[in-house]
């Protein structure tokens, strides 16, 4: 079995150790569908026209609780260093801790939108839509977060320290996502939004996975 695919396998093991991972993430996607309408009242299509907002913003929050412990963990006992000697370059360690956070956190948030959609008023014919979105942006959350991970390792209060870094970069992501929701109930095309928020995907993969890589190597110096 090659050093990657062992990597893969145990990060996806590690993600259902930690806490929780995917349940609590998913969890706090479920609790916003049952808080935001009791608070919204009875003027529900308010709150269906601020559905794809809402649901945009509950994800990438949703993504931001599991980033703390996805290189701190490795940081606290030695396996940074063990992964640094062995096949993979750091890139490659990135690619794969992003690609497991996303199959783990960011596929089950993706599906979990779905009701929390339905909670806030979306329409059924917006759902396999939201799905789709949900999942490209969730693989840039990952990334990026993974990025953020990076650069924090070692710092105290690395989980603030993470948002800090992430959040700003998490916003093309939800403005495009939700854009293309809002273009797709408005009677337009949500083309454009969606290859943009493509595009922000594949820009995020990019810069994440190399600069992520350069904060592994600056946490050995």
């Amino acid at each position: 079995m090659s050093a990657a695919l062992l990597l893969l396998r145990r990060e996806m093991a590690l993600s259902w150790n930690g806490g929780g991972g995917p349940l609590l993430a998913c969890g706090f996607l479920l609790s916003l569908a049952v808080i935001v309408p009791l608070g919204a009242g009875p003027r529900l299509d308010q709150l269906a026209s601020l559905a794809p907002g809402l649901v945009w913003l509950a994800l990438s929050l949703a993504s931001l609780l599991t980033l703390e412990r996805l290189f701190e963990r490795d940081f606290e006992d030695g396996t940074l260093d063990l992964l640094a000697l062995g096949p993979l370059p750091d890139e490659g360690v990135v690619v794969l801790k992003a690609l497991a956070h996303w199959l783990t956190i960011g596929l089950p948030l993706a599906a979990m939108t779905l009701p929390v959609g339905i909670s806030l008023g979306l329409t059924p014919a917006q759902l396999p839509l939201l799905a789709l979105t949900a999942a490209v942006g969730a693989l840039a959350f990952s990334v990026t977060g993974a990025l953020g991970a990076a650069l924090a390792i070692g710092a105290r209060k690395g989980g603030l320290l993470i948002a800090v870094i992430v959040l700003p970069l998490f916003l093309p992501p939800v403005i495009f996502g939700a854009g293309a929701l809002v273009a797709q109930a408005d009677g337009r095309s949500p083309g454009p939004a969606l290859a943009l928020l493509c595009a922000c995907a594949l820009v995020a993969v990019v810069i994440g996975v190399l600069a992520g890589a350069a904060g592994l190597r600056g946490s050995r110096t």
